[in-house]
């Protein structure tokens, strides 16, 4: 995502994964926050739980943006009975359409214990093939990552697989780090 203004270094960078594998959900993400070419922090939260632990959420891309983009989407699951896939929807339409929302630029991953989704500011709402839900800098390395593991090693849990995801692509990625959250349903 291109920023507003190019003057000044964007925040950027993370790498979140969520996986639903043999009934189990697991989204995880790393801790680091970049700007330019500088780390800022190396413990961010970026994912969470919402409506009473029953949701995971995940962003990549500007804290502040994806911070209101969640506040938005909880708003939304309380509106329509915490249907995800309902929600998502309706705030990735309000996301493209309203003057404000279109300016921010984040990411999310959303889950719960029958389906993941990725919204975008787009428009996108995607459910991705195999379960695998990845996003930022680091996100296809730890989708390759977890693609694998998911073939060849299914006696893994979901929460293994995120952990061993992450772990890879912070191995490779600059931008992604080895101080993980992950969470599970």
């Amino acid at each position: 995502m291109q920023s507003q203004n190019a003057d000044f270094p964007r925040l950027k960078a993370t790498t979140v994964v969520g996986i639903l594998h043999n009934g189990q959900v697991a989204l995880g993400a790393d801790g680091q926050a970049t700007l330019g070419h500088t780390v800022m922090k190396s413990n961010v939260r970026k994912v969470r739980k919402m409506a009473n632990d029953s949701i995971l959420a995940g962003f990549a891309g500007g804290t502040a943006d994806a911070f209101a983009l969640l506040d938005r989407f909880e708003e939304k699951l309380a509106k329509h009975g915490n249907q995800l896939k309902r929600a998502a929807i309706e705030l990735a339409r309000d996301w493209r359409t309203d003057r404000y929302l279109r300016r921010l630029e984040a990411m999310l991953i959303v889950m719960n214990a029958q389906e993941g989704l990725v919204i975008s500011g787009t428009g996108d709402v995607l459910e991705p093939e195999h379960q695998i839900l990845a996003i930022g800098s680091g996100g296809m390395y730890a989708q390759s990552a977890a693609l694998a593991l998911k073939k060849k090693a299914p006696h893994l849990t979901a929460e293994e697989m995120v952990r061993e995801a992450l772990t890879i692509a912070a191995d490779v990625c600059i931008y992604t780090n080895h101080n993980l959250t992950i969470l599970t349903l």
